[in-house]
């Protein structure tokens, strides 16, 4: 399956939502109910009210005289701008041209598929032939030590661990130094999930980042903050809290094949201007890859309101 289909598919719930409220925009002319059918969908979608705002904007300037253009059309043109903003160089690139040991910290709330991520990621770089090494840094639940080891032993990948409740940091620190010992690539340093708003466990990380600035002077070289694509604009509120603590350098968004609010996407984009590296709509190390606008848009809206129709 190629990863166009993966992304429709994944993307179904969100598609369909915001295609129906076009099927009446196909004309010349606009009637304001349809018009006003297609906003409750963007929004209901999360696009996010500034560029839903902009696009009802545009729409009403050139209705009744659109030429060459449909409403569509200029959702998708805006959509494809924005978005592009959000592209960045893949981490696999960074990883292979950047410093050895390449220290990628993973940070989010719970259950967001931090590990899982992870773990998909190092699957990745294993088929690019780069050697990746896992850290267990989630030293809070025994489960996330175990699941780690478990992908480890499925990868073919080393992972370096201490007992439940150790000092996530002191494990930090073991595998830098094993990283080194080893001349691995690039480390991925799993985290215990955290809600954004303690102030004590962002300590933790800010220690964790100190440890590895330690270390490596100029590491962390990603910090790879995991949302959850089915919180919406909730999940704008936790990249804007960890960014200013701790300097986000990169989004993977995750689980929006479970989720009618993918256009969140857009909205992370508009509203923070970080860049998505990742983006997972599936339980598959397939179903989770590079972000890429033009693909996002192709697999969230038609082309042509006929192809709206029939959706």
């Amino acid at each position: 399956m190629s990863w166009l289909k993966r992304l429709q598919d994944g993307l179904a719930k969100t598609r369909k939502a915001v295609q129906q409220s076009f099927r009446k925009l196909t004309g010349t002319s606009i009637d304001a109910e349809d018009l006003e059918a297609v906003e409750a969908a963007l929004l209901q979608a999360d696009i996010g009210v500034r560029t839903v705002t902009q696009f009802m904007e545009t729409v009403k300037e050139e209705a009744g005289g659109f030429k060459g253009t449909t409403p569509l059309s200029v959702l998708r043109t805006l959509l494809t701008g924005i978005l592009r903003k959000g592209e960045a160089e893949h981490l696999v690139d960074l990883v292979r041209k950047g410093p050895h040991p390449f220290i990628l910290l993973m940070i989010g709330i719970n259950g967001v598929g931090k590990t899982t991520t992870m773990a998909k990621l190092g699957h990745r770089f294993i088929q690019e032939g780069l050697k990746p090494l896992f850290v267990a840094g989630d030293t809070f639940r025994a489960a996330a030590i175990e699941q780690l080891e478990i992908w480890g032993q499925r990868t073919g990948i080393d992972v370096i661990r201490q007992k439940q409740g150790s000092d996530p940091a002191a494990v930090v620190y073991d595998g830098i130094i094993a990283a080194k010992a080893r001349k691995v690539d690039v480390v991925l340093i799993d985290t215990a999930g955290r809600l954004h708003t303690k102030v004590n466990l962002m300590d933790e990380l800010r220690k964790i980042k100190r440890i590895i600035q330690r270390e490596v002077p100029e590491g962390p070289h990603e910090v790879l903050l995991v949302l959850d694509g089915t919180l919406g604009q909730n999940a704008i509120a936790q990249a804007r809290q960890f960014h200013e603590s701790l300097g986000v350098t990169g989004l993977a968004l995750t689980k929006l094949d479970g989720t009618a609010r993918g256009g969140v996407v857009v909205a992370i984009v508009e509203e923070l201007g970080l860049p998505i590296r990742l983006i997972g709509v599936g339980e598959t190390a397939e179903d989770l890859q590079d972000f890429q606008a033009e693909a996002f848009v192709n697999a969230l809206l038609p082309k042509d309101a006929t192809a709206a129709e029939e959706s």
